[in-house]
């Protein structure tokens, strides 16, 4: 061995000992976290509070950039093409998992991003419009057995959260309560459920709670597995007689595949105990989200399931 090879494989051998783990020193720059939804949006505004939180926690700027576009997901292509370094994120929603089930698009979130903490779910609602002859989830599924395709379930379009989660409940209950699209989203849709045009819908509750507290409409159940902090009464799906149904609109906070463990970890913890700040709950509970937080593992296990249950969903609809 020559000399001055000795003395490379020395050199290289002391910085391999003496080198930090990059997630020690990360981050060192700021971090971008992109939203598929405009300012002001539910994902959005998550993401500017834990954000903020992180900066703190950091030492280094959090910058929030808006990317919408085709149901948010050009965001997410964004970031799973973007370097796998941390500094790159990606808030996700269920339109991660609702529309490649349906578009065959090739996105596939459980294996394109690296899962860093399900921050939240805004809770979705079932009610019925008064006239409705059910009180009860039970009392629903009775009524809409006896008499098939006589009820209607209002959506905020075909393929959309409300959607599937109305097709969600037929496949579960048997039932055939038929599905009224409307283009003009959920307003629209609500319009016409307050005057009895329609007589069924599934949206969000705090949307709802209003008219429910006014006796305008009546609240069935939370349509996820926990109660809603803003209906703390009224029982979930499984609590009403449907167990394993979960529609709630969820939003998580994720890396590009490929990231180091150590950063997803440090991420992770960040976006955690942001979760746990008064200011964070209070600005979440005023927007009507449910803090839910938790590991990368169990947010990937999450997303596994989802995906799952809503390509198998979409199967099923498409042989009917």
């Amino acid at each position: 061995m020559t000399r001055r090879l000795a003395s490379l494989l020395l050199a290289a051998a002391l910085t391999a000992f003496t080198a930090p783990a990059v997630g020690q020193t990360y981050p060192s720059s700021p971090i971008r976290i992109l939203v598929g939804f405009g300012p002001g949006s539910t994902a959005d505004t998550l993401a500017r509070l834990v954000g903020k939180h992180m900066e703190q926690a950091f030492g280094q700027p959090v910058v929030v950039e808006n990317r919408p576009g085709n149901s948010s997901m050009i965001a997410a292509e964004t970031v799973a093409r973007a370097a796998p370094d941390g500094y790159t994120l990606f808030m996700a929603t269920v339109a991660q998992t609702l529309n490649p089930a349906q578009t065959r698009s090739g996105f596939d979130l459980s294996k394109q991003m690296a899962p860093i903490a399900l921050l939240g779910v805004v809770p979705n609602m079932l009610v019925a419009h008064p006239d409705v002859p059910a009180k009860s989830l039970k009392d629903l599924v009775a009524l809409a057995k006896s008499k098939p395709d006589s009820l209607t379930f209002g959506t905020s379009g075909a393929g959309t959260a409300s959607h599937l989660a109305a097709e969600l409940f037929n496949q579960k209950a048997g039932t055939r309560i038929v599905a009224a699209h409307y283009q003009g989203g959920s307003n629209q849709a609500l319009t016409d459920l307050l005057a009895g045009r329609i007589t069924l819908m599934f949206n969000v509750a705090a949307t709802l709670a209003p008219h429910v507290k006014a006796d305008k409409l009546n609240a069935l159940a939370i349509a996820q597995p926990k109660r809603a902090g803003i209906m703390p009464d009224l029982p979930t799906m499984a609590e009403a007689g449907m167990p394993g149904f979960d529609a709630g609109i969820w939003i998580g906070l994720l890396a590009p595949a490929g990231t180091p463990a150590d950063i997803v970890d440090k991420l992770s913890k960040a976006a955690n105990e942001a979760l746990k700040m008064e200011a964070v709950m209070k600005a979440m509970s005023t927007q009507g989200i449910d803090s839910l937080g938790g590991t990368p593992k169990e947010f990937a296990d999450f997303i596994r399931a989802d995906i799952d249950k809503w390509t198998t969903l979409t199967a099923a609809m498409k042989k009917n």
